[in-house]
């Protein structure tokens, strides 16, 4: 009890604040946790915000790169397409120009119905060429049909 008479109002003080601060060591220990200000709750609610704004980023991320894979398999088969069409065509002009019967004249209802045709393909794609919308002349300039008299 001596010691408890040699104490002065500071080192009471002290002593009182050693008791609280071990008071609060153990009882943190054991888990309490004093949060007056409800700090935990706003820092958990930020947290979740930011992982829910990842998740949003990792699907978006997700499906902009599904939609980069579909369009570069549809850039490949337009080129595969364009490519066989262009060789296809090709070969049908160099047919066309080597034939027997390349240098006869159509006659006048033949020559119409093919222009109709040639109408026709450049109302469904006016980008053609040869179509008034195509930026060059047909292949070779050369003129599509030579209207005259009847095929012998």
């Amino acid at each position: 009890m001596r010691m408890f008479r040699l104490l002065t109002p500071l080192g009471w003080a002290f002593a009182a604040a050693g008791v609280l601060g071990v008071g609060l060591l153990l009882l943190g220990g054991a888990g309490f946790r004093w949060d007056p200000f409800n700090h935990s709750q706003r820092r958990l609610e930020a947290a979740q915000a930011e992982a829910e704004h990842g998740r949003l980023e990792a699907a978006a991320r997700r499906l902009e790169t599904a939609a980069a894979v579909q369009q570069t398999r549809r850039l490949d088969q337009f080129h595969q397409q364009q490519t066989a069409t262009a060789r296809t065509t090709a070969i049908a002009v160099d047919q066309a120009r080597s034939a027997d019967d390349a240098e006869t004249p159509l006659d006048a209802r033949r020559a119409e119905r093919l222009r109709g045709h040639d109408r026709e393909l450049c109302r469904l794609a006016p980008d053609l060429d040869g179509c008034a919308g195509a930026a060059g002349p047909a292949g070779g300039g050369d003129a599509a049909l030579r209207p005259g008299g009847a095929a012998a």
